[in-house]
């Protein structure tokens, strides 16, 4: 095996912010995790850049992608983020006590070799401190199945927790673990190995990158609904349509 990352090898970390609130307590919570993430780094010799994904403005384009298959340059750009980036802090808000349609709906969209051993810091926003357990039981079973590594420090913040002293600690926890799994190099190492029999990179929509955009057609009722727009009544008299 070979020796771990150099504290002095500088990484990237992604954050998917799926708030759409202005402000947004989710945004804040994504934040503060990224904030007190380089921060840790930082002390230990390691400098961090932090990219940021806001999913609230690409909804249409990752609605489009869903639809056709085929994630826009938008989309794109955004997954290529994540490529490069050597950790992720992934966050959400819970509606109807399940993650945000919108972060699902991306989440879909990700290749499935995309993460692979990539560390990840779970977080979700909440109404009630009674949506706690979706952190554990919906994002981190999502990111298990893309094959990239949980830390074990999952975080939610109902709005009496924005007070509390807990919080922080468990984010200043996340974080340390975030700065460990780094600074050792294991999820590179497992990703980048030759006996692991991992696909290459965007294998999971290698059939895909054979069609185009122009290979779909826009105007139908369920392209135009996804765009923003409205489905043309179906037969009948249209005074009748609804």
């Amino acid at each position: 095996m070979s020796d771990p990352t150099p504290a002095s090898t500088p990484v990237t970390i992604a954050v998917v912010n799926a708030g759409v609130s202005d402000p947004s307590s989710t945004r804040l919570l994504a934040d503060r995790i990224a904030q007190k993430a380089v921060d840790t780094l930082r002390e230990s010799g390691t400098t961090a850049t932090v990219r940021s994904i806001d999913l609230g403005p690409l909804a249409t384009d990752i609605a489009q992608g869903i639809v056709s298959g085929m994630p826009n340059p938008k989309v794109q750009s955004a997954m290529e983020l994540l490529a490069r980036a050597d950790a992720v802090i992934a966050a959400t808000p819970v509606y109807k006590a399940g993650v945000s349609g919108l972060f699902k709906s991306f989440a879909d969209l990700i290749d499935n070799d995309l993460l692979i051993a990539r560390p990840v810091v779970l977080a979700a926003t909440g109404g009630s401190a009674r949506h706690a357990m979706v952190v554990d039981e919906q994002l981190r079973p999502l990111f298990a199945f893309l094959r990239a590594i949980p830390m074990p420090t999952s975080l939610y913040a109902a709005p009496e927790d924005w007070g509390s002293i807990d919080l922080g600690k468990r984010i200043a926890r996340a974080a340390q673990e975030l700065s460990v799994m780094l600074r050792s190099g294991a999820g590179r190492q497992i990703a980048d190995s030759n006996w692991g029999g991992y696909q290459h990179q965007f294998g999971g929509n290698a059939t895909r990158a054979q069609r185009s955009l122009d290979d779909v057609d826009f105007t139908t009722d369920l392209m135009r609904l996804a765009t923003g727009g409205s489905a043309r009544p179906q037969g009948g008299d249209r005074s009748d349509a609804r």
